[in-house]
């Protein structure tokens, strides 16, 4: 059997989140034994879901299996799994979707490495239980996706000395009341986690703005903020977990 494997991202305009997804389906070809590896987008570009798909079956692909891109499982994943079904459906396909990328310790991991490489490059020499954390996230009217980025958050609280969180928009807190929130506290240091996949518009320009805007009232505090998690060997290796998950009970073997 020759087997794809697709990644569905939300979709956006800046050439870093294609160039991002390409440099993820490279891993997932180089660190698996897919035929072939591809992406597509959910909306605001192309290429789009069935033209992924499409592609696959070009390549000589007879089997996919279809993995949604996405930290949260809210709106737009739902979206992808409807369109993806639709197709399969319509054309008898043999296509398998994973699960999004939440609830897996990886995600974790990630978030750690990311505050580790941050206090490495900054010479912040506070112990973990020392820091103060405020994850951002992108926010979603749906209570799916709040609570899969709050557990993201208590994952992380038994190794710093305080996280909070904040949206940067669609939910509360919004990042000027996490900032305001996390200062309550009196931080030694506050360290910002960009909760993104991507380089996109939303880490380039609406992140920063608010942030910097925020900060305006603390000009004093020791504020840094981290890489988002972007390409990441880990992501890859999550992508190929989520990927055998559900072909194994496509094949009963589970």
């Amino acid at each position: 059997m020759k087997r794809a494997l697709l990644i569905v991202d939300r979709g956006s305009r800046e050439a870093e989140v294609r160039e991002e997804l390409r440099q993820i389906c490279t891993g997932v070809k180089t660190e698996s034994r897919y035929y072939y590896s591809d992406y597509c987008f959910l909306e605001v570009v192309p290429p789009c879901i069935e033209e992924g798909i499409n592609k696959c079956l070009e390549s000589g692909a007879d089997a996919i299996t279809v993995v949604p891109y996405f930290l949260y499982p809210g709106m737009k994943l739902k979206d992808s799994v409807k369109q993806c079904a639709k197709i399969t459906k319509t054309q008898k396909l043999n296509l398998v979707i994973t699960k999004p990328l939440s609830y897996h310790p990886l995600m974790t991991e990630m978030i750690m490495d990311r505050i580790r490489s941050l206090k490495n490059k900054e010479n912040i020499q506070f112990p973990d239980r020392e820091c103060d954390i405020l994850l951002i996230g992108h926010g979603s009217s749906d209570k799916n996706a709040r609570n899969a980025f709050v557990y993201a958050v208590n994952t992380l609280k038994p190794f710093y000395r305080s996280v909070g969180f904040c949206f940067l928009e669609l939910d509360k807190p919004d990042i000027d009341q996490g900032i305001s929130g996390m200062f309550r506290n009196q931080p030694k240091v506050l360290i910002l986690m960009p909760y993104f996949l991507h380089k996109g518009a939303h880490i380039k320009y609406d992140v920063a703005t608010e942030v910097t805007k925020a900060l305006t009232k603390y000009p004093t505090a020791r504020t840094h903020m981290t890489d988002h998690l972007g390409v990441d060997k880990k992501l890859i290796d999550l992508v190929i977990k989520r990927a055998a998950e559900v072909e194994k009970k496509q094949n009963g073997s589970v």
